[in-house]
């Protein structure tokens, strides 16, 4: 490479003689110039420096600093080492396609124009080749930076203990080796490619290839050079033929993932052949740098071409066409067996449990009674619903808040489980008035929400509101008295906190962040209203140094200017829950449901991480966006997932994040996983043993919802096992459409079960499946979600409906309660009264040894500040019939066509009747009355006359309102007397 940095004599126009020229005067640039780009040079590294060191520091403050370093210096080591390699290969063959430049060309026009350019080049060939190599090797370290999981999975790879049934390799080399094989022959080709092209266009500049030239076009180093480039590509590419053997285990299709007919029968020996083709014309290239002929090569190269095209494109073609297609569910059969038997493994449902259930259509008292027990279980609560509900009635102030959706968890209150909506009360900064939204208020006074509102899941209010077990600031209630004193209520670290934190005291000493709103501070007591975070979280930013840091990172001077950042300030960040696993634990896929828990006096956030890969070796690729997706989350995405496209999941590990310090502790859950194993080599003390799991919190894990989506979109279809079915795909189902939207999936559902009648009831995920393109139910299916109960944890059971019972499915449970006349008449009056009316999730859970649909019934005045949805009523079906009641046992009655078979409903201790419909009958009668108003109102606006329609609708509204009255005062005498 010596001669390309010394100075060559440069020929003449005639080509045989070195041409002189005075040498070129440098010149400088103007000192403005040089300073702009010094400063702008300076602030860029300074802002890439001060994005890394803030995260150097945040590891570091929550005790990852290892994580840290091993992620940092991972990337680096694979920059720095194939920015490198890049650059030599690229660098190293400009040098010696310069040093193999013809010193005398012939003369000619083509020369002749090429001149101007070696004029401009020559001079200037040192920078070229360093700013050439460097830019590559930069674009190249960049790519291999991102390769960091695929790297370390493959230096910590573990063994599955299974091998493929085709090459007898074990998963493991599927999973860790085989994508990194890849990866090094695709950089190592692109990394040619590029040496080759910059090679070719030297020779060409500097005469080593002439393109008008009638013959030797080109020069004998530039053949030599070339010919050596192209027997390497041509190699690398019989490596990459070697390697796309393997991928024929994951490849997609019509049919199915993986191994097919074609596959193994053409595709396979047409890479066999064509690895070998590449061999034989690589070795005819390398024999161009001796021979100096582009005969043979040529012709090995065209063959090439032509094999690729015929044997791997055309051959499997006439296979699938002519020997599968006409025999194909014979043909097919060995492969879908394999690939069913592989998918059930991978997606962990390889154990679920398909049992027949005689579905009844008809219930009576007796078979209810059976299975009274499920009945408390029964959620009417819709989590999606009562959202404004609960910031209504507990939001305290409009700068707090709940999330859109609420979670479902169960306690241990007065001796037995029960359900419960839970939300943790979050800030909302938004909720401010504009006069208040400054940087201090903003950053510095409003720093964390506080405690928990939790409702029982199947309780409501004489008025339709919840029931709450946990209320009010402070917090009151059953989960208060869990622990001795309390619970710690602030919450610091959640979904909804703000960007950044400044926490410490004032100057002065005083407290400055907002605690519980008590009013002023003088009514407070003067601390009461007020306090200072001393947790662990958080970085401290109290020199000048970090301040200026921060500063750059928020883009905020206050960092440097505010007199309320000092030496005991900490800044707090990357609060989120999901967004502070993903860092830590960047190689997991993290569920996107964070439940909020109290344990052992603190509030933590549960999570599950999930170890996933596409390169399970038959498994069925699905997109798990698409398998999550439904109406609750319309469209999902997961952090730190590295392909959407997966044939493999487990539920790796367990995951708190500890609402007030933020701190974030991983469970080992799977302990089989060799995923899990792969990254506990790699990050060793990240994940803490399953057995570290403390008590308290084991009872509040669930199981993950993502991962049950996922297991029950792949079960729709691999619930069958026999190949033959399979292929026919007469026993395939769906996840049916949500009653309440129109394009979406009905979401899973959390309740308290029983998948046998007389059972007692397991906390499950629940869900249902509808024949393939048709609306009446196919089957229910639950998981059991108690992570504490190991007996019934992740078992999967599916209650198969029989073929020749006709069951509605949800969407026709819906039709059927929205067209039935006594469900019609009585949200009549709530709709004249200028109510909107909602419909709640639709349950079904088998009851009675069949299935019963539960949906709640919500209202909420239209117009107006304050207003909410409360729950009105409680609508059922079993069979073809439908009831409707202001409770579910009143709605089971009507069902029954009874009057308190379930509750055993007594006249109330005041002698006022009730009216087997959970209300006085003096109510009942008002609503009576009020509907017959409302009905003559209509008459009247039939026949023209406004006056006589206003004065029904007056009359009505009074009517309704009394009717209300008098159900809240019986309902209060009867919360009383209890």
């Amino acid at each position: 490479m010596s001669d390309f940095f010394d100075d060559p004599p440069r020929p003449g126009p005639g080509g045989d003689r070195p041409a002189q020229r005075p040498p070129a005067r440098p010149r400088r640039p103007r000192p403005v110039v040089l300073t702009i780009i010094v400063v702008a040079l300076f602030l860029l590294l300074f802002s890439i420096f001060a994005g890394i060191w803030t995260e150097k520091l945040w590891f570091g403050a929550l005790g990852y600093g290892e994580v840290f370093n091993k992620l940092i210096w991972t990337r680096t080591g694979l920059f720095v080492g194939f920015g490198l390699l890049m650059a030599l290969i690229v660098g190293g063959n400009l040098a010696i396609a310069f040093r193999l430049r013809p010193l005398f060309r012939p003369s000619s026009p083509e020369q002749a124009n090429l001149e101007r350019y070696r004029e401009v080049v020559t001079p200037l060939r040192r920078p070229l080749l360093l700013g050439v190599s460097a830019v590559f090797g930069i674009f190249a370290g960049i790519s291999a930076s991102g390769q960091w999981r695929t790297f370390l999975l493959w230096t910590n790879g573990k063994s599955f203990g299974e091998v493929d049934p085709y090459f007898e390799k074990d998963v493991g080399f599927y999973v860790f080796t085989l994508p990194w094989l890849h990866w090094l022959v695709d950089f190592t080709m692109t990394a040619v490619v590029l040496a080759l092209l910059a090679s070719a266009l030297v020779h060409y500049v500097y005469g080593g290839i002439r393109l008008q030239a009638r013959a030797n076009r080109v020069s004998g180093g530039a053949q030599a050079q070339l010919s050596a480039l192209f027997g390497v590509l041509v190699l690398l590419k019989g490596a990459d033929y070697y390697l796309d053997r393997f991928d024929l285990t994951s490849q997609q299709g019509s049919l199915i993932t993986g191994m097919t007919y074609a596959r193994d029968h053409a595709m396979l020996p047409s890479k066999n052949i064509l690895m070998a083709i590449a061999v034989i014309c690589a070795v005819l290239f390398f024999a161009n740098v001796i021979r100096r002929t582009w005969m043979l090569p040529s012709v090995g190269l065209v063959l090439f071409v032509i094999s690729a095209v015929l044997l791997g494109f055309l051959w499997p073609a006439l296979v699938q066409r002519f020997q599968v297609k006409p025999d194909e569910p014979d043909k097919e059969a060995p492969y879908i067996a394999a690939n069913i038997k592989a998918t059930r493994e991978a997606f962990d449902i390889a154990d679920s449990k398909v049992s027949e259930y005689d579905a009844k259509t008809a219930l009576s008292p007796e078979q209810l009674k059976q299975d009274a027990a499920s009945l408390p279980g029964i959620r009417l609560l819709d989590p999606t619903v009562v959202t404004e509900t609960f910031e209504q009635l507990q939001q305290v102030r409009g700068y707090y808040t709940v999330p859109g959706v609420l979670d479902v968890d169960r306690y241990q209150i007065d001796g037995r489980e029960r359900d419960m909506v839970i939300a943790a009360r979050e800030l909302d900064l938004s909720g401010l008035p504009d006069e208040q939204k400054n940087w201090n208020n903003l950053h510095t006074v409003y720093t964390h929400g506080y405690g928990i509102i939790a409702a029982y899941g199947n309780q409501r209010d004489p008025d339709g509101a919840p029931v709450f077990a946990e209320e009010n600031l402070p917090p009151t209630g059953k989960l208060s008295q869990l622990s001795p004193g309390g619970y710690r209520g602030q919450i610091y670290y959640g979904e909804n906190s703000p960007e950044y934190s400044l926490v410490g005291k004032a100057p002065n000493g005083k407290d400055i962040e907002l605690d519980i709103p008590q009013g002023t501070d003088e009514e407070a007591g003067g601390q009461a209203s007020r306090n200072t975070y001393d947790g662990k979280g958080g970085v401290e930013v109290g020199s000048l140094f970090r301040k200026l840091l921060y500063a750059v990172k928020f883009n905020e001077p206050n960092f440097l200017l505010s007199s309320r950042i000092h030496g005991d300030s900490k800044v707090l960040y990357n609060r989120a829950p999901i967004e502070r696993v993903q860092k830590v634990a960047p190689w997991l896929t993290v569920d996107n449901d964070a439940l909020p828990a109290v344990v052992d006096g603190r509030i933590v956030w549960l999570l599950d991480g999930y170890t996933v890969t596409d390169r399970f070796p038959l498994s069925q690729k699905r997109s798990m966006e698409e398998m999550t997706n439904d109406a609750i989350n319309p469209r999902t995405t997961f952090a730190t997932l590295p392909t959407d496209e997966i044939n493999y999941i487990r539920n790796a590990v367990k995951i708190s994040v500890d609402a007030y310090d933020g701190t974030v502790t991983l469970y080992e859950w799977d302990q089989k996983d060799p995923m899990l194993k792969a990254w506990e080599s790699i990050f060793p003390g990240l994940v803490k043993p399953k057995s570290k799991i403390p008590e308290d919190m084991l009872q509040h894990m669930r199981y993950p919802e993502d991962l049950f989506k996922v297991q029950r979109n792949m079960l729709a279809e691999y619930h069958v096992t026999n190949a033959k079915t399979f292929y026919e795909g007469t026993d395939r189902w769906e996840v049916p459409q949500d009653p309440n939207s129109e394009t979406n999936k009905q979401p899973p559902y959390r309740l308290s079960v029983a998948t046998k009648t007389g059972a007692a009831p397991v906390f499950s995920l629940t869900s249902v499946y509808v024949p393939f393109k048709r609306q009446n139910l196919a089957s229910f299916i639950a998981v059991g979600a108690d992570a504490a109960d190991p007996k019934t944890y992740g078992d999967i059971q599916i209650l198969r409906l029989p073929d020749n019972t006709q069951v509605p499915g949800p969407s026709q449970i819906a039709n059927q309660f929205n067209s039935d006349d006594k469900i019609a008449n009585r949200l009549l009056a709530f709709k004249r009264a200028g109510t909107n009316v909602i419909s709640g999730n639709l349950l079904t859970l088998p009851v009675g040894g069949g299935l019963l649909y539960v949906q709640p019934v919500y209202t909420v005045r239209e117009g107006g500040a304050g207003n909410y949805p409360v729950l009105r009523y409680v609508l059922t079906s079993f069979g073809s019939e439908v009831g409707i009641g202001s409770t579910l046992s009143e709605s089971l009655d009507d069902v029954l066509g009874t009057t308190g078979v379930i509750t055993g409903e007594r006249p109330s201790p005041d002698g006022d009747q009730t009216s087997g419909k959970g209300l006085p009958a003096g109510a009942l009668r008002l609503l009576q009355q009020a509907d017959e108003k409302f009905r003559q109102a209509d008459q009247a606006l039939k026949k023209g006359d406004l006056a006589g329609y206003q004065k029904a609708v007056d009359e009505g509204r009074d009517l309704l309102e009394q009717a209300l009255r008098s159900g809240q005062k019986a309902g209060a005498a009867k919360g009383s007397g209890s």
